[in-house]
């Protein structure tokens, strides 16, 4: 069986057998995986009226320790998302009463944000769902593989310096 990629190595193979191409094997599912992926996961997310950089923040403050409560720079450090999306999403989220920003009394300088009760139910509601979808897109991996591919890619990203500070 073979795949798109597949496909494309062998077109590049025969118009310029002097290169290696082996790369673009990895590189290139690796860029149809993410996209696929991200496909079945803003489908899941769409039923939430979510999006991922949306389910990310609430994500993160309801995994951060109680009382789930971050500042703007914390819960981008902490999360998938830019800092310019985290603005925008925050303005989203306390439009929808999914979080509340409040004065830090710590530094009168900025803000804290923390989930609200009807933010963290809606986190508790989504996530098993996001879950099963995660499970579902794995499901042709056995346990060990999946646990080798992990492994494989912490491995990528700390080389490429992913790593925590």
């Amino acid at each position: 069986m073979a795949d798109h990629v597949d496909m494309v190595l062998d077109q590049w193979r025969r118009r310029r057998p002097d290169l290696d191409v082996s790369p673009m094997g990895v590189i290139g599912r690796l860029s149809r995986l993410t996209q696929l992926v991200n496909t079945e996961l803003a489908r899941t997310f769409a039923e939430h009226d979510l999006d991922r950089a949306s389910f990310d923040v609430l994500a993160t403050l309801r995994r951060s320790d109680p009382p789930h409560q971050l500042t703007p720079n914390d819960l981008m450090k902490a999360s998938m998302v830019t800092s310019g999306a985290v603005t925008q999403r925050l303005d989203r989220l306390e439009a929808r009463g999914l979080v509340r920003r409040t004065r830090n009394e710590a530094d009168g300088r900025s803000v804290k944000v923390s989930l609200t009760e009807e933010g963290r139910d809606l986190i508790d509601r989504v996530l098993p769902r996001h879950l099963e979808t995660e499970n579902r897109v794995l499901g042709a991996l056995t346990g060990k593989q999946r646990d080798t591919l992990a492994r494989t890619l912490r491995e990528l990203l700390e080389s490429l310096g992913d790593t925590q500070e």
